[in-house]
Formats: structure tokens, sequence, C-alpha cells
């Protein structure tokens, strides 16, 4: 594995945003926090359906090599799966609909994404190849990691909630909003890798 230790405009102002957040509650605002949250909800929604979208379309996985083909639509179905869990798998729009139907959505998603692993060798090898030779960007993964500690941390009352949660009225503000570095800097990694993926192939098609 190879990090690229530059530090991006859009993730240091990711990092100060991030460090913000703990304020935003004393913001006086023109709706309630309650719709706010909602707001915050549906736009990561579709933000989501269009990593997928914007995944198949862009880096067009068909027109690949096998292994590289089996990545990115695995990459897509990740994209789906966080779509799903950011709604909890359809409840949030469907709240009457009886729970056995999200829970097999939440089963089909979630095996749609375990057993391309286990039973395809050429996404294994993909996998394994991609964290021996990729290059990361160390700040931006970092950004991923520490906004989602701090998301999860809210959502189920974990210790170093603390450090960001001061009034447990703001635990779903404060969660939400520490869901959006996750998911921008989520993209922005798995697009730096789409633009690398590009580049070879308009190289290797120049050079037949």
């Amino acid at each position: 594995m190879k990090l690229d230790a530059q530090l991006p405009f859009v993730t240091a102002l990711l990092f100060i945003l991030s460090i913000l957040f703990p304020l935003f509650p004393e913001i006086p605002l023109p709706v309630s926090e309650g719709r706010l949250v909602s707001w915050i909800e549906n736009g990561q929604a579709l933000w989501l359906l269009f990593g997928a979208v914007f995944t198949l379309s862009w880096i067009k996985p068909w027109t690949l090599a096998s292994g590289q083909k089996a990545f990115w639509l695995w990459s897509v179905a990740w994209w789906v799966v966080l779509l799903g869990r950011s709604t909890s798998w359809g409840r949030v729009y469907f709240p009457d609909e009886p729970r056995l139907i999200f829970r097999a959505i939440s089963v089909v998603l979630i095996a749609a994404l375990v057993l391309p692993v286990l039973f395809s060798g050429i996404l294994r090898k993909e996998i394994a190849q991609r964290f021996r030779h990729e290059t990361f960007p160390l700040w931006t993964a970092l950004l991923v990691v520490i906004t989602f500690m701090f998301s999860d941390a809210v959502e189920h009352h974990r210790l170093i909630a603390s450090l960001v949660l001061y009034d447990a009225r703001d635990q779903d503000l404060l969660e939400e909003l520490y869901e959006i570095p996750f998911m921008l800097g989520l993209f922005i990694i798995a697009f730096g890798m789409m633009q690398r993926d590009k580049a070879t192939e308009m190289r290797f098609a120049t050079t037949q």
C-alpha cells in the first residue's frame, strides 16, 4: 500500500468543519432541529444514490477487465448498502410496512457484499492487488475513519462521544453531521481510484 501524504484543500476544509460540528447546535436556525436532521438524511440518501449511479456511468465496469469489473461492481454494491443502511433499509420512507420486508432487504444487500468476496477468487485477487499497489490519500482516509468513529460513537453512546456531544438532545444532529464528511471522503477516495483506472485504460488503448 502506498500513501499520499498531501493534504487536499477539500479534505482540509472537511476537517475544519468536523472540528466545528459540536458548535453547530448553538447556532440559531430558521427551522427546527428535527426538520434539519430530516433534510440532512434525505441529502445523504441522494448522495449515496449518486455514488452508485456515478460509479456505474463513469467507470463503466462492464467495459473493463474481469478483475476491475468485479471490483467496481462490488463498489457499487457498497454504495447501495450504505444507502440502505442510511434509510434503515427503506423503513425511513415506508414506516408502516412490515419489519420483515426491511430485514429481507438488509439480508439481500449485505449478501451482495459478502458473497462475492467469499466465492469470487477474481474479486479477492483484485482487492489484494489494490491494497498492495494502490495509492491511498492519507489525510482523506483519516478523515473517513475519524468521522465514522465519532458518528458511530454519538449514535451508540460510546465513551468518545462525550468529546463532541454536550447535550443529549443534539444526538441525532451530531450523528448526521459527522456522516457528511465520512460520505464525502469515501467518494473522494473512490473517485481517485476511478481516475487512475481510467488513465491506465487510456494508456493501454493508445498502445494498441
